[in-house]
């Protein structure tokens, strides 16, 4: 009975792999002026010495207004908007069990102006780290964009499925529990 009720669900992914929760401006989103910041939320606090991010403006000409602020599971990317047009913000997020995640948010800007000054994020937690934009191998956050060898990956583990999980994990649960107790009651007849 536990293999059937663990049939009917799929698998959450680990704890420990971070996703995609959500950005401002959306993904796909159309503006009429540009936005200072970029925010993109994540599903676990966002450490930075293992994120990358890139942000480019029409043409793949460098966007980004300045190195990314980090505040728990939210990072905000100080956008130097240029002229109309479409803009990408790439990311590359290291999770605690070891698997990053790659994607990216595309949005365009239907007049291009420039941004007004950045507002300050407080913190969520007092050790929200303030370090440098990035680290390692991949793409600098200077604004360069992410060469076509290294194409920036869209995949299941940037979608929004994580708010189902946890009520799917606690039906599961529950469903193993209340099969237990039947067979435990059987079994003392």
């Amino acid at each position: 009975m536990a293999l059937g009720v663990s049939l009917m669900f799929p698998a959450a992914p680990a704890a420990a792999h971070n996703s995609f929760t959500g950005s401002t401006p959306a993904k796909g989103a159309r503006v009429t002026t540009a936005p200072a910041q970029v925010e993109l939320r994540f599903l676990a606090k966002v450490n930075a010495d293992n994120t990358t991010i890139t942000v480019t403006g029409p043409g793949d000409a460098p966007a980004a207004g300045g190195p990314p602020r980090f505040a728990g599971s939210r990072v905000l990317v100080p956008l130097a908007a240029g002229p109309a047009g479409e803009y990408v913000v790439a990311y590359r997020v290291g999770s605690a069990d070891g698997h990053p995640i790659k994607g990216e948010v595309r949005f365009t800007v239907t007049r291009g102006t420039t941004p007004a000054a950045t507002p300050q994020l407080a913190p969520s937690s007092p050790a929200a780290p303030s370090a440098p934009a990035t680290t390692g191998p991949a793409t600098p956050a200077t604004g360069a964009a992410p060469s076509s060898a290294d194409p920036v990956a869209t995949g299941a583990s940037t979608g929004d499925g994580s708010r189902w999980r946890w009520p799917l994990v606690a039906v599961a649960v529950l469903a193993v529990l209340a099969a237990a107790v039947f067979v435990r009651r059987r079994r003392a007849r």
